[in-house]
């Protein structure tokens, strides 16, 4: 038997329309009640390959390979975690009891996982970031972007830089975390590495540098270095902004063109006026002030400013260790004076505006098919009914992983 040259070929992806959908969240206010998420009711999304080619009214739909019946629930884009440290060993029970015992949050407990992340091995560091973007992944996170900053030595931040890129694209460069214990009296001594030595070993495996600029880390002048020697490399900044206390890490975001400054807790008037006047992403982290019961950042002062806020989980073992982005959205409705359609959107496109991306966060044709499929019949109940789990199904790519 002759086989055909054509049967050597990859078939054709199958096209699949989401059809019966009671509310889809588009993100492109051009849609739908021309809000700022686009909301389309009585919705079908079809996706082509990796893509969403074609989304409107249900009845509209042209006709595809295959049909999934949404069954009157909500559609939304996946969610976009711009913020955590998922390259980590061991474990802060027992910080994080002493803490809502009383004990104040500081910078230092950093150092605790720092000594479990050097002693692990590859394998088990890489078996934990697998785990908690799974988990994330769940609950509907289809982008996840996480860093280094728990080794502090160049061995251990390269080979923690590579395991990451091993799980997820968005791979940032912390070397610039804390000081560690070994350079405690040098800390000059400590950007000098940041900048020179440990960033030649790092530069290749990131696309995006960060640095904690706070006190008990590092200051504004630290902070423009480090960042400054990043940029050289191709690098992108971010930073830790404004966490603890003001500081000088917002207006350093904005100076150097950062994608995102993030936690912005605690912000002067020309801090937010700067963030409103930039393409700085406010990037707000609610699981950081739960866990550490600190005073809230203040969303609706960011957003009634003009600047673009996103939500983001912050996940790591010491001050916020949820991988759940519908819980951000429920603390930053409840606490953080968001509405639920700026929660949503902020905790999507907020996201893919933190990373610089235009495919991810939105539903709209030309974008990555990258949704969630909740068990409710909108996207509000995502506040509405904090801590139930309704994400019911996760497409990526345009294939259905959960």
């Amino acid at each position: 038997m002759t086989t055909s040259s054509t049967n050597t070929m990859a078939a054709p992806a199958a096209s699949t329309t989401i059809t019966n959908i009671a509310s889809l969240v588009t993100n492109d206010p051009s849609l739908g009640d021309g809000t700022p998420i686009g909301l389309i009711q009585d919705a079908a999304v079809v996706i082509d390959g990796d893509r969403v080619v074609w989304v409107g009214e249900s009845s509209k739909a042209p006709a595809t390979d295959n049909a999934v019946d949404a069954g009157g629930r909500a559609v939304i884009p996946g969610f976009v975690d711009s913020h955590s440290h998922l390259v980590f060993a061991g474990d802060r029970t027992q910080e994080f009891n002493a803490r809502m015992s009383g004990r104040a949050y500081s910078a230092g407990g950093i150092r605790t996982t720092v000594a479990a992340t050097r002693a692990a091995t590859d394998a088990e560091l890489s078996a934990n970031v697998a785990r908690y973007l799974a988990e994330a992944l769940r609950q509907g996170t289809t982008t996840a972007e996480t860093k280094s900053g728990y080794g502090l030595t160049v061995e251990d931040e390269a080979r923690s830089l590579r395991i990451a890129r091993e799980h997820t694209d968005e791979v940032t460069y912390l070397g610039a975390h804390v000081v560690p214990a070994e350079y405690a009296d040098d800390p000059a001594g400590y950007v000098g590495l940041v900048t020179g030595q440990m960033l030649d070993a790092c530069a290749p495996h990131a696309r995006w540098i960060d640095v904690f600029c706070e006190k008990g880390a590092f200051d504004g002048d630290q902070a423009r270095a480090i960042l400054t020697a990043g940029r050289a490399r191709g690098l992108r900044p971010r930073v830790h902004a404004n966490q603890l206390t003001h500081g000088p890490g917002v207006r350093l975001a904005v100076e150097l063109d950062a994608a995102s400054a993030d936690h912005c807790t605690h912000l002067t008037d020309a801090d937010v006026d700067a963030l409103a006047h930039s393409d700085t992403v406010a990037t707000l982290l609610p699981g950081a002030e739960f866990s550490t019961r600190a005073a809230w950042p203040d969303a609706r002062r960011l957003l009634d400013a003009g600047a673009t806020v996103a939500l983001s989980t912050d996940c790591n073992p010491g001050s916020s260790f949820t991988s759940s982005m519908p819980f951000c959205i429920a603390l930053a409705v409840r606490d953080m004076g968001m509405t639920p359609d700026e929660a949503v959107w902020s905790a999507t496109a907020g996201g893919a505006a933190a990373l610089r991306r235009q495919d991810i966060g939105r539903l709209t044709p030309g974008a990555r098919a990258d949704l969630a499929l909740l068990d409710a019949p909108s996207h509000v109940h995502l506040a509405y009914r904090p801590g139930v789990p309704l994400v019911s199904a996760v497409w990526r790519r345009g294939e259905r992983v959960h």
